[in-house]
């Protein structure tokens, strides 16, 4: 597992404004960097510096067709986080299955 890029993931969703643009991306397709910076309460250059750190996450990539800049949402690079999340829970439930265990256990030998 590249822990690296998974940080950045993390790092990149870990933001509201981030996951609101990673969403409507999603939701929307490939919008302008002008229609998408329509949709916040905040300076285009803001929307551009979250944009920066989607990309370097490789959640979002850039477009360029003459001097219009098109971001599309990349959802490839979640399978990493996927997978992380994935190891947790079948961690989480190898050690609920080892307590059922042990409580059935405990109660067999009360009985």
């Amino acid at each position: 597992m590249d822990d690296e890029a998974l940080s950045r993931i993390l790092k990149a969703a870990g933001d509201t404004n981030r996951r609101k643009i990673l969403t409507l991306l999603v939701q929307e397709g490939a919008l302008r960097v002008t229609a998408l910076a329509a949709h916040f309460d905040m300076s285009l250059n803001s929307v551009s510096k979250h944009i920066k750190v989607l990309e370097e996450a490789g959640l979002v990539t850039r477009r360029t067709l003459g001097r219009e800049h098109f971001i599309a949402a990349e959802l490839e690079p979640l399978r990493l986080t996927e997978g992380w999340f994935g190891q947790l829970k079948s961690i989480w439930e190898l050690r609920l299955a080892a307590l059922e265990d042990a409580l059935v256990s405990k109660d067999d030998d009360n009985d």
